[in-house]
């Protein structure tokens, strides 16, 4: 049977004193065994009602040993967020080449939409976390930008080779755009509206930024 998280091997006994020797484990191994239990924690109480030492009590070690791995409860929500945020990369459904530049926004926007809904709504922890450390500059906040950006440019990339966009600075106009398209990205934006709406919302974002691409409105 596989060990349960926060739980320990079984340990053996020294023999020349008796003493329970627990076996050692690798940083990699503590570090999971602390984001897997933290994820738990903030899922079942909140985000706010979790601190340090109630991780460290549910793993059976100190705080110190917390503070070993990740020096603040700010760096356990960045790893659990960079996780989340490589999960859907996995989960992102692109459509290819042989679609226009604008079917391919528009399918991008309604996919990273639809991935952010049902996150929140199997994790809701996850708005509380956001609200909570917005103000905070994390590292996961900068790979999730140049993530979405990446796939953005690549489709202006394509419209501009096709010759439907004149050239431009494909970098550029790809962080415009995921401005743009931030009301149906961020949680605080769409955590609570409904999904017709935000669907409509996916379509027009689409549209303005392809129009915006195609005449030059924004350079």
């Amino acid at each position: 049977m596989a060990r349960a998280i926060g739980q320990t091997s079984p340990s053996r006994k020294d023999e020349a004193g008796g003493r329970q020797i627990r076996p050692r484990r690798s940083a990699e191994e503590t570090r999971c065994d602390i984001l897997t239990m933290t994820e738990r924690l903030f899922r079942e109480r909140g985000f706010g009602a979790v601190s340090i030492a109630d991780i460290a009590a549910a793993l059976s070690m100190s705080p110190a040993n917390i503070f070993k791995h990740f020096h603040s409860k700010n760096a356990l929500v960045d790893a659990i967020f960079l996780q989340q945020i490589r999960l859907l990369e996995q989960k992102i459904d692109l459509l290819d080449a042989s679609h226009s530049p604008f079917e391919r926004l528009r399918h991008l926007a309604r996919n990273l939409m639809e991935n952010h809904r049902s996150d929140l709504n199997d994790n809701p922890y996850i708005f509380e976390m956001i609200l909570m450390t917005a103000k905070r500059e994390l590292a996961c906040g900068r790979y999730y930008e140049n993530v979405i950006t990446t796939l953005l440019e690549d489709i202006i990339h394509g419209g501009v080779e096709e010759g439907i966009y004149p050239q431009t600075d494909a970098n550029k106009a790809a962080r415009v755009a995921l401005y743009a398209f931030t009301s149906i990205l961020h949680p605080a934006l769409i955590a609570h509206e409904e999904l017709d709406i935000l669907a409509t919302r996916c379509e027009e974002l689409a549209e303005f930024v392809d129009a915006a691409l195609r005449y030059r409105i924004a350079k």
